[in-house]
């Protein structure tokens, strides 16, 4: 087993965004049960906690509606990234969900978790570089409203990824991206999520640790995290702070 300490030791992290940093992945499963629950067919309804962990989570939209709408036997066109929001296409049904989304993080607004926002500034502290990443085009504007981007040397949100044509976890393209930016090979630097996906990406990437955060503490979550590529696996951030060297 790795050894909580072994994070100190990396000359940089990259953080995923939803659910590591922020607490905003609750509002990212609100938003994805609002447009699947509008889709005909789909049955049994999402379920915010187990569905959004394994199929949509740490996904880009259009990956994540086409995966969950398969693993639910609904065939739809893949339609055009232009698409209105509705339920006629996978991208419409992602557009539903980037509706919803809005909506809904202008009702709730976000914060930080507060070990994270620990584990930053000890970073910080340390001069360990420190990125985030994140499949959604609003990932900017999430850290600023949480307060931490001051505290992030980069940041690789869903508009670089299709820029750059970036492929979606469990790729690890979007963490090495950030990596390179941090002017840090991979094998110096770790890896925080929460999704199976992102745990799955760092160990492709070749990263020297990788940190799972279990938010959901269910019966299989922490185990489904170590099986997909995590080295450790915490339930919040501050637990490495008390084996700070």
């Amino acid at each position: 087993m790795v050894s909580f300490p072994e994070l100190w030791a990396c000359r940089g992290v990259v953080f995923d965004t939803d659910g590591v940093i922020t607490d905003s992945a609750t509002v990212h499963a609100a938003a994805w049960k609002e447009a699947f629950d509008q889709v005909p067919g789909v049955d049994p309804e999402f379920d915010q906690e187990e569905d959004y962990r394994r199929y949509v989570d740490g996904k880009s939209r259009l990956d994540g509606a086409s995966d969950f709408l398969k693993a639910r036997d609904v065939r739809l066109p893949v339609g055009d990234p232009d698409d209105a929001p509705g339920t006629d296409t996978v991208c419409a049904v992602a557009a539903l969900k980037e509706h919803a989304f809005v909506r809904l993080l202008g009702e709730s607004g976000v914060d930080a978790w507060p070990g994270t926002l620990r584990l930053l500034l000890a970073l910080h502290e340390a001069k360990v570089r420190c990125a985030a990443i994140s499949s959604s085009r609003h990932a900017r504007d999430l850290l600023a409203r949480a307060g931490v981007r001051s505290m992030l040397q980069t940041v690789v949100d869903g508009n670089d990824i299709a820029r750059l044509g970036l492929p979606g976890k469990p790729d690890p393209a979007v963490f090495l991206e950030a990596a390179r930016r941090l002017c840090i090979p991979a094998g110096s630097a770790a890896v925080v999520e929460d999704a199976l996906a992102g745990v799955e990406a760092g160990k492709r990437g070749g990263f020297s640790l990788v940190v799972g955060v279990d938010r959901q503490r269910g019966p299989r979550s922490a185990e489904d995290l170590r099986a997909h590529g995590a080295d450790l696996v915490v339930g919040d951030l501050g637990e490495l702070l008390a084996t700070r060297r």
